[in-house]
């Protein structure tokens, strides 16, 4: 199988930007459950900035390499990817905080920071457009959208309500405590739900949609906000 140029950039874009946007996700999850008093993840080496410590061998470079390089010969829509997951002890947590409270916040941590770092390239982008630095049809601006765009769909994603994901965890610390059980019993089937998420189009605008409207939002109004006008129609 052959690769153009453009199609090896793409395939080493799409895993630097997995790789570095999985690692602040789980460094969130990591730096608030620390914040909180559990010193778990900070024993384990997960209160850092360095993505490879929470890089998954199979989640963040097998099945992303392999989907990338499908994508790239027009074989596939492309993979996806996870982290090695935070463990973190509610019972650690210091007193006057709830374990639902801790587990909610530890939670949404992770897609916050892929919220932040969204924004904060979306924001670089737009300043790089509005002194000319970079045209916006471009290597550059590609590889930038492309940056921005994974991190929305990811935080999306994760948001999602359906255990493992983040979103799930928060649904369950939600549920009062008399039907918790019943939706354990359902939430067993989980994987193979988010399974169905991921591979049926229909379901998964439930987090493309709002991922498009996220960055569209956010380049429109620094667009705006720069007076360089609307980026996204």
């Amino acid at each position: 199988m052959d690769f153009s140029p453009a199609q090896i950039r793409q395939i080493v874009l799409g895993l630097f930007v997995l790789l570095v946007s999985v690692g602040l996700h789980e460094f969130g999850h990591a730096i608030v459950a620390h914040k909180l008093g559990d010193d778990t993840p900070k024993r384990q080496g997960r209160v850092t900035l360095n993505p490879l410590a929470h890089a998954d061998p199979i989640g963040t470079f097998l099945l992303p390499l392999a989907g990338a390089i499908y994508a790239a010969a027009g074989a596939g829509v492309g993979g996806f990817g996870w982290g090695k997951p935070v463990q973190w002890n509610p019972a650690r947590i210091r007193r006057g905080i709830s374990m639902n409270t801790a587990a909610i916040l530890v939670s949404i941590a992770g897609p916050g920071m892929n919220l932040v770092l969204g924004m904060v390239i979306a924001l670089v982008h737009v300043i790089l457009l509005w002194q000319g630095a970079v045209p916006l049809n471009g290597t550059v601006s590609d590889a930038l959208v492309f940056a921005a765009g994974t991190n929305f769909v990811l935080m999306f994603f994760n948001l999602v309500p359906i255990p493992p994901l983040d979103g799930g965890h928060v649904t369950q610390a939600l549920i009062p405590y008399k039907y918790r059980q019943q939706y354990e019993n359902v939430m067993r089937f989980g994987p193979f739900i988010i399974l169905a998420v991921m591979m049926i189009p229909f379901f998964r605008n439930i987090f493309l949609m709002p991922a498009l409207w996220c960055l569209k939002s956010a380049y429109n109004g620094f667009g705006s906000l720069f007076g360089v006008g609307p980026l996204f129609a």
